[in-house]
């Protein structure tokens, strides 16, 4: 493990040092897909509180997905974190689209296996391929299904459409929701404001930013570009708290994406506090100075 003082070191060089004590203001989540974070002392020793899955609506109906939820839940559970569960593609099913049932069902088969989890998000990335219309309806289903849940509108890119997407979203669905989630990974790593401004003014609402974070490396095919390293990444972190969660006082989460760079997940995105060899990145001791511990 990468002693702490060289991390610091690794952060003053990049011209990141952060002032003594500088807490944050914002709840400070994770976001990753993995059991074995729950298991990492350097994640207990950030006394993080909020952690978010993504996964296929129909997980609990998937042989494959379901004992992987088990764990994940488990783990989250021991560690004393909220969850927070959202929705996207079947890996079983041909029709890319559910009905609106089947997605209140979701809500519903979660929600009674795990009590405790109560915080839902309808889809992943909506506005890349998804009518907000559709999406409308799925998130009115879903809330009908669990009164006492928060179900957040979706979770968004800050791409271009993302203001009128959200707007024709309120109109369809005939109220705004209480939460918008927002992954602004652009405004991020090319450390401008535009996509979470273009939210912020568009809708009310309360706005969590359910992933975003420096990358490391990506071979996604996207046709955004912008330069990728674990040094930038750090940058990147740091401006996200610094600048991105202050633009508003209605930005009250922030989930970093993601822990660790485990199998499978470097192959075309790779934005891990944790590398792939156990170490931790620069972006773990922004995340450090940020909350007053020492995870590093």
């Amino acid at each position: 493990m990468r002693p702490l003082r060289s991390l610091v070191l690794s952060i003053a060089l990049l011209g990141l040092a952060l002032p003594a004590a500088a807490h944050a203001k914002v709840a400070v989540g994770i976001a990753d897909n993995k059991s074995d974070m729950f298991s990492d002392p350097r994640f207990a020793a950030l006394g993080i509180r909020y952690v978010r899955l993504n996964i296929a609506y129909d997980a609990l109906h998937d042989p494959a997905l379901k004992p992987q939820v088990d764990r994940w839940m488990a783990g989250a559970q021991a560690a004393g974190a909220r969850p927070l569960v959202t929705f996207d593609r079947s890996r079983r099913r041909t029709s890319y689209n559910p009905s609106a049932a089947q997605m209140a069902k979701s809500l519903k088969d979660f929600h009674q296996r795990y009590p405790f989890l109560t915080e839902f998000a309808t889809w992943n990335e909506a506005n890349i391929n998804k009518r907000p219309e559709t999406v409308a309806r799925w998130w009115t289903a879903m809330r009908r299904a669990c009164p006492s849940c928060t179900v957040l509108g979706a979770d968004l890119l800050d791409r271009g459409n993302v203001a009128t997407w959200a707007r024709r979203f309120v109109k369809a669905a005939g109220r705004t929701p209480a939460v918008w989630g927002l992954h602004n990974y652009n405004d991020a790593n090319t450390q401008t404001t535009s996509g979470t401004r273009a939210l912020l003014k568009a809708v009310k609402g309360r706005v969590w930013f359910t992933e975003t974070g420096g990358v490391v490396s990506r071979r996604n095919g996207s046709a955004v570009k912008f330069p990728a390293s674990a040094g930038r990444a750090a940058k990147a972190t740091k401006f996200v708290f610094s600048t991105l969660a202050k633009l508003s006082p209605r930005v009250q989460r922030v989930y970093v994406y993601h822990w660790n760079t485990g199998a499978g997940d470097g192959g075309t995105w790779d934005s891990g506090l944790i590398g792939p060899d156990g170490q931790a990145r620069p972006a773990l001791a922004v995340l450090d100075g940020l909350l007053g511990v020492k995870a590093g």
